[in-house]
């Protein structure tokens, strides 16, 4: 069964983490379209399993739900479950993506995302980080949210700056991914400007 309901947006649900969602995080991770953009090593489950259980962060699975229109990505290339949120109705989840909060209790939130390549180019990856920074600032009272980047992850990059978020620095030279030390952009949004452009 698929966690609990966070919130809703037009297309994507996020939800909580459970235990079931290990696999298909774990299986995620593992494929180079999205651990070289985010300079992960590979980890097996029970690595994962870990991470999941050490990690205090807020953390919520992306999904689509029902029919998710005609950009929904094909069932086959991803884990689909159904559940029963009702006596009456079955809803179909698909797990795109996972999207975490660190920090957001102790000092200034910062944000971490990734989607399926199945999924990519759609807009799930702005709708969903969207949802998230409404989260944060709606739960806790911070001023501003942050996030980072590779300086290669133009992608990644290109969301955050859509979605208004400022560079605010660079570390240099700051991990050794996939033979070469790579930096890390560093970006910050804060409240005030969140609501103003909205």
């Amino acid at each position: 069964m698929p966690g609990a309901r966070v919130t809703d947006s037009e297309r994507i649900t996020l939800r909580t983490v459970e235990q079931e969602d290990i696999q298909f995080i774990q299986r995620s991770l593992a494929n180079p379209e999205i651990r070289y953009p985010m300079g992960n090593p590979v980890m097996n489950q029970a690595q994962v399993a870990d991470h999941h259980e050490d990690n205090d962060s807020d953390r919520f699975l992306v999904c689509l739900e029902n029919d998710a229109g005609p950009s929904q990505p094909d069932a086959d290339s991803m884990t689909s479950i159904a559940c029963r949120e009702d006596d009456n109705a079955v809803d179909s989840v698909t797990r795109i993506g996972l999207i975490s909060v660190s920090d957001a209790d102790w000092k200034r939130p910062e944000l971490a995302y990734w989607l399926i390549p199945e999924v990519h180019g759609h807009g799930y990856g702005k709708e969903a980080v969207s949802s998230v920074i409404e989260y944060v600032f709606r739960t806790y009272d911070t001023p501003a949210v942050g996030a980072e980047a590779y300086d290669y992850n133009d992608a990644s990059r290109g969301l955050l700056k859509s979605l208004g978020f400022t560079k605010e620095g660079c570390r240099r030279m700051f991990m050794f991914i996939e033979g070469e030390y790579r930096d890390m952009i560093q970006y910050g949004l804060l409240r005030r400007e969140w609501y103003n452009q909205k």
